[in-house]
């Protein structure tokens, strides 16, 4: 097992609330983490893509307050959603027991906000935690290891696969699963053929401006489907939109997101790229580097920081703007290249907002100053910083 950053807040969040949901895409490494948080307490588990399990929770007040001394990890809670209102119930006859810190630990394959919707019974009971694909973090601190986790993705079965092959293979196994399950199980009916295709158009569109109409004409629907499609793949937290950094500087600002598939090794799987020599002639490079950076920097981000990005209509940008709590901004440029370059729309666009830190994420290890203002720094540390901050 490789050793997940997020496991410590899961147990110091069971250790004060009485429920944790972990959130993340299917194959994210969710269940592999709670086991391993089980394991150092008197747990049960169930499994709600099984039918017993399921069975067993026929009654799920008579069964659970059964278990009230042990912490209970409900997988795939979206498979009975109806059980949170008895959740709520349970969990308050546990408090005037004395009963009431880490009774359940549930796994949740949709966006926080998604599952919000059916855990709204549990409100003040509750605490979301998010589980991202793996980091930079989270292995070998070498630039081989940093070029696998990019090629192969953050899915662990694909960054830990015997070869590239293998990696691909249980990457499009996991697209199509999307597709056929995932899809229909938490949104409305949708041809998987119309999915997949827009799937791979946002790969070939990685890190652009989100403009649905185009996209409609190309998929022959109009772009309130678009809109709704994608709607969905952010919910299964598939893609990703980056929301514009609107601030008071006089100028005409980009309003539209821009547009992400979340895991690098997903975006090559669907455009047919199967290693890096491929990946390094191939036009959305750039683009993907720019994405795992982000995703990589996102993954470390601290509680109530918010990113977004900057642009002017007359080119001035931040690929990456982070608002830490207070107000304080951070500004990062992304560069492919081993050296640090920074182009004259960001030392324009930092003019604007004046940001406490600029930084010019490379592929490299080095940091050294680019500017007074603006430091060169590799992905890897400057993820580090981010997560000193938490």
């Amino acid at each position: 097992m490789i050793p997940r950053l997020i496991a410590p807040d899961v147990k110091r969040a069971l250790d004060h609330q009485a429920a944790v949901a972990l959130i993340g895409p299917r194959q994210v490494g969710k269940t592999t983490l709670a086991l391993d948080i089980a394991r150092t307490r008197d747990s049960l588990y169930l499994d709600l893509e099984d039918r017993d399990d399921r069975n067993r929770l026929g009654e799920p007040a008579l069964f659970l307050d059964h278990v009230e001394d042990r912490l209970v990890v409900l997988d795939e809670i979206h498979r009975l959603p109806d059980i949170f209102q008895a959740l709520r119930g349970i969990i308050d006859r546990g408090r005037r027991r004395s009963k009431g810190k880490g009774r359940f630990l549930i796994l949740g394959s949709a966006s926080i906000g998604a599952l919000r919707q059916s855990g709204e019974s549990l409100a003040g009971r509750i605490s979301y935690i998010d589980l991202a694909p793996l980091s930079a973090l989270e292995v070998e601190d070498d630039r081989r290891s940093r070029e696998r986790l990019w090629m192969r993705g953050g899915y662990p079965r694909s960054y830990l696969a015997a070869s590239d092959t293998d990696s691909l293979a249980l990457r499009r196994d996991f697209i199509r699963t999307c597709l056929e399950r995932d899809a229909a199980t938490f949104g409305p009916r949708i041809p998987a053929t119309t999915l997949e295709r827009l799937w791979t158009m946002l790969a070939h569109l990685q890190g652009t401006m989100l403009n649905a109409s185009t996209l409609a004409r190309a998929l022959d629907v109009s772009a309130q489907s678009v809109t709704r499609y994608i709607d969905l793949l952010v919910d299964l937290l598939l893609v990703r939109r980056l929301v514009p950094f609107h601030a008071d500087v006089g100028k005409r600002l980009v309003r539209a997101p821009k547009v992400y598939v979340r895991d690098s090794g997903l975006v090559h799987a669907l455009l047919g790229i199967a290693s890096l020599e491929q990946l390094a002639g191939h036009p959305v490079v750039g683009a993907s580097w720019e994405g795992w950076v982000i995703e990589t920097l996102l993954a470390s981000l601290p509680p109530r920081s918010t990113p977004g990005f900057y642009r002017t209509s007359a080119g001035a940008e931040i690929d990456l703007v982070i608002e830490h709590a207070g107000g304080t901004l951070w500004a990062v440029e992304i560069k492919r290249s081993l050296s640090a370059r920074v182009s004259r729309g960001f030392h324009v666009a930092c003019r604007d907002l004046k940001p406490e830190r600029a930084f010019v994420v490379h592929a490299g290890d080095d940091r050294y100053p680019v500017s007074r203002t603006i430091e060169a720094i590799g992905v890897r540390e400057l993820a580090a910083e981010l997560q000193a901050r938490s």
